[in-house]
């Protein structure tokens, strides 16, 4: 009993961790997106 409920635990924590890390590849893909885009727009000031 002892050992199912260590490995229920286990596979909860797995999974919270797993999907912290989603999270932050998701942001890291909008902070780039965003970063790309302010690049753009500095681009065409500098052009003007």
């Amino acid at each position: 009993m002892i050992r199912r409920i260590s490995v229920v635990a286990a596979t909860l924590a797995a999974v919270m961790v797993v999907s912290g890390c989603a999270n932050t590849v998701r942001g890291v893909g909008r902070d780039v997106g965003n970063t790309v885009d302010a690049t753009g727009a500095a681009v065409k000031d500098v052009a003007r």
